[in-house]
């Protein structure tokens, strides 16, 4: 099931998003970032200040009342934002991840955004490919990774992020 999170689910977010990105649980599944950043992914500071902005909803997946994923979505000028996405390790590829992008598109309908769009770490190839099989291409932009900001991370290499985008027909 897919709901809106509440602040109540912090900590349990923390927990799982932490553990999908970062540290040895990460390496059961195929999005950690453990070879590409030390640290945290985020803290449940964070994750608070997020959830609490007027335009964010962060959507959590639950089986038998545990959460098991979740994606970040923000509306930003006419376009919606998805970030975060997150699914336990252990069930990376049971089509949680899916469901919660086919959730994103609903919501993006819902609020009348035609674009979704999102930043990927440039060097995350098999990440890129999961999204561009959902519809999403790159625009060709690219951002600086913040490099000195350990809320995000402590790289270990130069890391930047590309820009792409899908387009949602209503």
């Amino acid at each position: 099931m897919i709901f809106k999170a509440t602040i109540p689910d912090i900590p349990a977010l923390n927990i799982l998003i932490n553990s999908a990105y970062r540290g040895e649980t990460s390496k059961k599944g195929w999005t950690t970032e453990e070879h590409l950043l030390g640290g945290i992914r985020t803290d449940e500071e964070n994750l608070t200040e997020l959830l609490l902005k007027e335009n964010v909803t962060i959507l959590k997946y639950t089986e038998q009342n545990k959460i098991i994923g979740s994606v970040y979505l923000e509306e930003q000028d006419k376009k919606l934002y998805l970030g975060m996405l997150t699914v336990s390790p252990e069930l990376q590829g049971s089509g949680v991840g899916k469901k919660l992008m086919q959730a994103a598109d609903n919501f993006a309908r819902n609020a009348q955004l035609k674009t979704i769009s999102m930043t990927v770490i440039s060097v995350r190839k098999e990440l890129i490919a999961f999204y561009e099989r959902r519809g999403y291409k790159n625009t060709g932009e690219t951002k600086p990774f913040p490099m000195t900001e350990p809320k995000f991370g402590l790289p270990k290499q130069h890391l930047e992020f590309i820009v792409m985008e899908k387009e949602i027909s209503q």
